[in-house]
């Protein structure tokens, strides 16, 4: 009976580790600017707080937009930490400059 009683602890207590974790249904934590860290429907919301700063706004929109829908991050802050989302910060223009803001 005691090992009935501490199988059945076992497998509530692996329950309750697989949900508090979110792994239950194979998505994974990703800190926030990390790649994946951002729904596709979200990345305008993202992109329009990004280009917030920039006197170019309608051209940084466009292309942030972009890059979120292909990379699904954008790196925190309206400028720079582009290293928190490499997808991000590898993409290139035709001139080998960088393409996302």
């Amino acid at each position: 009976m005691a090992r009935f009683f501490s199988t059945i602890f076992l497998l509530l207590a692996l329950a309750f580790v697989a949900e508090v974790s979110g792994s239950t249904n194979g998505d994974f934590y990703r800190p926030a600017g990390a790649e994946g860290s951002v729904p596709i429907q979200e990345c305008p919301q993202k992109c329009d707080y990004r280009c917030s700063a920039t006197k170019h706004r309608e051209p940084c929109l466009k292309y942030c937009n972009i890059c979120c829908q292909k990379c699904l991050c954008v790196p925190s802050g309206t400028y720079g930490h582009k290293e928190e989302c490499p997808c991000y910060n590898n993409m290139k223009n035709s001139d080998g400059k960088s393409k996302c803001p």
